[in-house]
């Protein structure tokens, strides 16, 4: 699968709930406002637990693919 181009990767594969979220809020406290990061997951239930972190925190999430058990996962940190 095609990682989108993006200022930071976080490889979260392996891990499960609430790993992938935990993790995922350390890289974007440290990042800039409007960088982008793309995160790697195969765990399922990050599909809901990612686009509710961004709703819930101001974040945007760009994109969200799936392919092959592997899910992809692009955000823009917000204010």
């Amino acid at each position: 699968m095609t990682r989108p181009a993006s200022d930071h990767t976080l490889d979260v594969t392996g891990l499960y709930c609430p790993e992938p979220v935990m993790l995922l809020h350390n890289r974007i406290r440290d990042m800039q406002v409007g960088e982008t990061v793309c995160v790697v997951a195969t765990d399922p239930t990050t599909q809901r637990d990612i686009p509710k972190f961004c709703a819930f925190l101001g974040h945007e999430l760009l994109t969200e693919t799936e392919e092959g058990g592997e899910f992809l996962f692009l955000l823009r940190k917000g204010s």
